[in-house]
């Protein structure tokens, strides 16, 4: 192995850390960088805390497309406190690191099978940060739909007791715990700047696509516009959204098994290999010797891509049958 690879990886390392620290460090999403320019408790005006010059370059390019504000909205969504630009700096580094980890582990360059595992982990890098994002946006859109019926609850009494609406979103992000507490005052904040009810409600949805919400937004707007009891309303809803949080546990209870077993199944071979592949080389290393065809690729190589469709789709299949809408 040749010092310039140890290099590399080295880099590589070096460079992953330091987007984990930028992200660490980071106090402020998008959204509340972009108020907090408005209100009190804005950072010193600087924003972009903890960007380097490469990160402010890619942001500087990627905020004006429409690509740009699909990944900030994505980000928003899963309260990650990057920008577009060091997220897109975070994927090209994952890219790089896991090429060289893959070069390294599959033993350089030719004869040795290098190329192939670097080229595999150059393919797998993108979408581990992919991932990870998509993970917090359902874990953080699972705690804000349970906590709705508390917020349902809390805004109730407060109407009843004389608040208005303004006032009872108020209480609900004084009084509840994240991340509900977080989306309403940003709620309250944009019509403490002068945004309608409606126009900031309607924020909140695309930050949030949650069903539940949808329809408590829809609810408070026809309030709005045609009047009736909006406590009465709201406490109709919240037993609703109470009753479906407590079929969706069921389902999950009963789905369970199907889940873990293709988490187990689908793990299971990988792991398998590569332990084989660190383990006893020269067993594994048949799927890479000869014959090769049409003198270019050897036999192992697509019976392993073949294997690993089948392991994909029998993974998405098994989740999408304990996958129950309710």
């Amino acid at each position: 192995m040749t010092p310039l690879i140890w290099i590399g990886l080295g880099l590589a390392g070096l460079l992953l850390l330091i987007g984990i620290i930028v992200s660490v460090a980071s106090q402020r999403s998008l959204v509340d960088e972009r108020l907090g320019r408005y209100t009190e408790d804005a950072v010193d005006g600087r924003g972009g805390d903890g960007a380097t010059p490469l990160t402010d370059w890619i942001n500087a390019r990627v905020e004006r497309s429409s690509f740009g504000d699909r990944l900030g909205k994505q980000l928003a969504q899963a309260d990650i406190k990057f920008k577009p630009g060091e997220y897109i700096a975070l994927i090209i580094i994952s890219t790089f690191a896991l090429g060289a980890f893959g070069w390294v582990y599959g033993g350089g360059g030719f004869p040795d099978n290098g190329p192939y595992f670097a080229v595999l982990g150059a393919i797998v890098g993108p979408f581990l940060p992919r991932l990870y994002v998509k993970r917090q946006q359902k874990q953080r859109l699972t705690r804000f739909n349970e906590q709705l019926p508390d917020m349902l609850n809390l805004m109730v009494n407060g109407l009843r007791a004389g608040y208005s609406q303004m006032q009872a979103m108020e209480s609900v992000s004084k009084e509840l715990p994240p991340p509900i507490s977080d989306e309403f005052r940003r709620v309250v904040r944009e019509m403490q700047l002068g945004i309608t009810m409606t126009q900031s409600l309607d924020n909140l949805i695309r930050r949030i696509p949650s069903d539940d919400l949808d329809f408590i937004i829809t609810a408070i707007n026809i309030q709005r516009e045609s009047g009736g009891n909006l406590a009465e309303i709201l406490d109709i809803i919240s037993y609703t959204i109470r009753e479906r949080i407590r079929i969706k546990r069921e389902i999950e209870v009963m789905t369970a098994q199907v889940l873990f077993s293709g988490r187990i199944l689908a793990i299971m071979p990988v792991a398998l290999a590569f332990f084989l592949w660190g383990a006893n080389r020269s067993y594994m290393q048949q799927f890479f010797d000869p014959p090769l065809i049409f003198n270019l690729v050897p036999c192992g190589v697509p019976i392993l891509m073949c294997g690993a469709l089948m392991i994909i789709a029998g993974y998405f299949a098994m989740n999408r049958v304990a996958d129950i809408e309710v």
